[in-house]
């Protein structure tokens, strides 16, 4: 199994476990109250949606995973989404070695 799918396996685990939040709006708040450990944004997302979420997650120090599209992050979580943040430290910390 390589790194993309398992990575995609701990995002199914996370979204079950609520330990992640989706959809853009959701996750700026999130990382504006530093709930967000680490930011799953799609490769293909827009430049405008790219730029957004790269500068806020750079302001509020928070890592920005960036290795699915958006087909596999939606298949991952099972809904169609351009961006998710991981809530759990333990979740996100596995999701970081695997870059």
């Amino acid at each position: 199994m390589d790194n993309k799918q398992k990575c995609m396996n701990l995002l199914g685990l996370a979204q079950r476990s609520g330990n992640l939040i989706s959809g853009e709006a959701l996750v700026l708040n999130a990382i504006r109250s530093r709930e967000a450990k680490i930011v799953i944004l799609a490769s293909d997302a827009s430049d405008n949606t790219t730029k957004q979420f790269l500068n806020k997650s750079d302001h509020y120090r928070v890592p920005v995973l960036k290795e699915l599209t958006r087909g596999e992050l939606s298949a991952a979580i099972g809904r169609a989404r351009i961006v998710a943040a991981v809530t759990d430290g333990g979740f996100a910390q596995s999701l970081q070695k695997l870059q």
